[in-house]
């Protein structure tokens, strides 16, 4: 169990959103890459529905509120950083809706979550106005907690086909007027992108680092506050596993081991005496 309270990690995380300085918080997707990656020397760590999803043989958006919340106090309780929560759209049907999903993601350990506007039984974006709502809910939720946690209100445009970044701004300024105490669009793939939603939202923004996009350092350059990597781990060491697994399959040799992780590095993070 991490030494570190949930009202220690709650205050840490926001004190990373109030500084002036870019973090980067990477996306585990269960308890063996959140001690790996906690060892490493990153400030905070988020999950990913993705990764999670995949790890339970499930594809993303097919998690259950109960199998979440069961994940987030699994990983809060291996690692002392704060732990931000990829909660989709924070559950609005389930018993209680988003203010109940809060409650359960804060009791569980979360020091921050986040809220969609991506509607998967519909296949398409809220309307913003539904979508500014729900995360008003939320921002009441999690700001009336003993220990605030963070509120990302995200807008899902460039992950969902929808490559208008005029309306990805006006969505963002709505969820920040809502209470929203960080901003995030998935998918931007520019400076001048990135930029243009900085100078307009006044508020701590979340990037996705991507392969294609700019580096850490360029991100830090234009005032990005957090960078996040969603499920592109778990998708490349999953991508290892399938490419070793087909490379003993159709050849019968075992190369892919050479890229293996050392003793080293697993036994400090698993077992750090």
């Amino acid at each position: 169990m991490s030494a570190t309270g949930p009202s220690d990690r709650c205050a840490r995380f926001r004190e990373l959103h109030a500084r002036e300085q870019l973090f980067v918080m990477p996306n585990p997707w269960d308890i063996g890459s959140a001690r790996l990656l906690a060892s490493l020397g990153f400030e905070a760590l988020a999950t990913t529905s993705a990764g999670f999803a995949w790890s339970l043989g499930k594809l993303d958006q097919r998690v259950t509120r109960d199998e979440l919340v069961a994940h987030v106090a699994s990983l809060a309780a291996v690692t002392p950083l704060p732990l931000n929560v990829d909660s989709e759209r924070c559950y609005p049907d389930d018993p209680g809706g988003v203010a109940q999903t809060v409650a359960l993601l804060a009791e569980a350990g979360a020091a921050g979550c986040s809220i969609e506007d991506y509607d998967p039984a519909a296949d398409r974006i809220d309307d913003v106005e539904v979508a500014a709502e729900r995360v008003a809910v939320a921002a009441e939720a999690t700001h009336s907690l003993a220990d605030p946690m963070v509120l990302t209100g995200r807008c899902e445009n460039h992950i969902r086909g929808v490559d208008d970044v005029d309306d990805t701004i006006a969505r963002l300024i709505a969820y920040r007027d809502a209470g929203a105490d960080c901003v995030y669009a998935p998918g931007l793939s520019t400076l001048d992108q990135i930029t243009a939603v900085i100078e307009a939202v006044s508020v701590p923004v979340n990037v996705l680092a991507l392969p294609s996009g700019p580096t850490v350092a360029e991100l830090a350059s234009v005032g990005v506050r957090r960078v996040s990597t969603g499920g592109a781990l778990a998708r490349g060491a999953y991508g290892a596993l399938l490419a070793g697994a087909q490379e003993l399959l159709s050849e019968g040799t075992s190369r892919y081991a050479a890229g293996a992780a050392s003793s080293a590095a697993l036994e400090s993070a698993f077992d750090p005496r």
